[in-house]
């Protein structure tokens, strides 16, 4: 449970940083369309910081932490995060200084994508992490219904 409430504390941390950062970096560089860098701080603070949270509230109910998957599906969701989230930074850095990036656009977004894959194989994890301590918990409490 310490460590999912450090992850939301450091995902906090840098979607934090992340806003102060977007904000003083495109002033600096008079930059006034659209980019990436603008969403990172939604992106950290809903994914890192609230997905953490509700992880940690749903581990006091359904004791996710004793499931032998929870672990592992708690660092390939953040594998996942961290890769989207340089890879958005990446893009946003770009857009902001009207350079060339340093990988060709097409591997940037096949990166990114490789990132809400592993985002999204870590979701599934989590879930059926939720679903089998549900069901252990369902049948735990029926089998103290009927020994009574």
């Amino acid at each position: 449970m310490k460590t999912l409430y450090h992850l939301a504390l450091t995902w906090l941390i840098l979607g934090l940083i992340s806003g102060v950062f977007y904000r003083e970096w495109t002033k600096l560089a008079g930059f006034e369309g659209a980019t990436q860098l603008s969403t990172l701080h939604t992106h950290m603070l809903t994914l890192g910081v609230i997905v953490h949270l509700l992880l940690l509230a749903l581990d006091r109910g359904f004791a996710l932490t004793a499931h032998r998957l929870f672990s592992a599906s708690v660092w390939v969701y953040n594998g996942g995060l961290a890769l989207t989230v340089i890879l958005m930074t990446v893009r946003g850095l770009v857009q902001v200084d009207g350079g060339e990036p340093p990988l060709p656009d097409a591997a940037i977004s096949g990166m990114a994508g490789l990132g809400h894959i592993v985002l999204a194989v870590g979701l599934g994890m989590l879930f059926k992490v939720l679903g089998d301590q549900l069901r252990r918990q369902k049948s735990s409490s029926a089998a103290m219904s009927s020994s009574r």
